[in-house]
């Protein structure tokens, strides 16, 4: 994941409301989000390279999200899958707390990442850079390649924009949501970050939808548990910057 939205505990109708675009290189072979086969009650995309995956939510109401935190100088030789991270959560027996901490002991494993965590009634985020973990406060919150809330244009933008929309909206629309995170503007070069990928690079990346040679969006996903916990769950498949597919997942938390 390289962007996701979310609001928690901010809307009406809604505990959680995730809208979020997964980017990586187009090669890279992905299955489509799906109930697994070795984990039945898991709801998710698998990276076939990594075997694990970057969000998912169970039939339990555990939820995870991971980006990747951006260093070009990280050096990856030795490091297990960041894909790992999400998936243990979501397939074991420890609760939030306790596998956190658990991660922290064990955060030298991976490259530098961000992950969100928990259920509909408590989230928490952690990265591995900075080793703190923090119960994510309600409201409407927004996380790309640093940190949670860090002010990129794109964090900016697409907070903003989920929190407008879901102000006018008591029933929010799948395709309005979609729409948010196919907004391919790039941001102006004195709003850009500087991560130490060279200012071109930088451009392309500022935008909430990303479609460069060989990388870019390859889906979106959207998350909504209502006052009920019945889950409605959405993913749009993108092949070279262009729409693939939806598939659509509605079920009752356990």
């Amino acid at each position: 994941m390289c962007l996701i939205n979310f609001q928690f505990h901010d809307h009406p109708n809604y505990k959680l409301i995730v809208v979020a675009n997964r980017d990586e290189f187009y090669d890279r072979k992905t299955e489509p989000a799906h109930f697994w086969e070795d984990a039945p009650n898991l709801l998710a995309g698998r990276d076939l390279v990594g075997l694990g995956t970057w969000l998912g939510i169970t039939k339990e109401g555990k939820f995870a999200a991971l980006t990747n935190y951006r260093n070009p100088l990280e050096v990856g030789d030795g490091k297990t899958s960041r894909g790992e991270i999400v998936l243990n959560f979501l397939v074991g027996n420890l609760s939030s707390e306790e596998y956190l901490h658990s991660l922290d002991r064990n955060k030298e494993k991976y490259n530098g990442f961000n992950l969100i965590l928990g259920n509909p009634g408590k989230l928490y985020y952690y990265n591995n850079v900075e080793g703190e973990i923090t119960e994510i406060d309600p409201g409407t919150h927004g996380l790309s390649n640093k940190f949670l809330n860090t002010a990129w244009p794109k964090v900016v933008k697409g907070r903003d924009s989920l929190k407008a929309y879901s102000l006018k909206k008591k029933e929010v629309q799948l395709d309005e949501l979609f729409a948010i995170m196919t907004d391919a503007e790039m941001a102006l070069d004195e709003d850009l970050p500087n991560t130490g990928v060279g200012i071109e690079l930088e451009r392309s990346l500022s935008a909430l939808f990303i479609k460069i040679p060989n990388y870019g969006t390859r889906c979106s996903t959207i998350i909504l548990v209502d006052h009920t916990n019945q889950v409605t769950f959405a993913e749009r498949t993108y092949v070279n910057g262009q729409f693939a597919s939806d598939k659509r997942f509605s079920f009752q938390l356990a």
